[in-house]
């Protein structure tokens, strides 16, 4: 493995010996990479979530040209459509 020099605040250092004394890391590069772990899954959900985003835009986009209503006419259209479901 390379070595890699970072900078912490004093706060996170405290906080990453206390996990490496309750031995809930066995060192402070367990604790980093498990860091890094968690920071690249939350960057794949943020993606996925984009890319999910931009779909559900493309669709709209596509879908036509909007329309204005008023919310007391899209109240009235939004029961219609629940009490024909059943």
């Amino acid at each position: 493995m390379k070595t890699l020099t970072i900078s912490l605040s004093p706060q996170q250092i405290a906080r990453l010996h206390d996990a490496v004394e309750s031995g809930a890391y066995a060192s402070n590069s367990e604790v980093i990479r498990d860091a890094l772990r968690l920071w690249e899954q939350r960057e794949e959900v943020r993606l996925m979530e984009m890319g999910r985003l931009k779909k559900a835009y493309d669709e709209g986009m596509a879908s036509g040209t909007g329309r204005e209503v008023d919310a007391k006419t899209l109240l009235a259209e939004l029961k219609a459509e629940a009490r024909s479901r059943g």
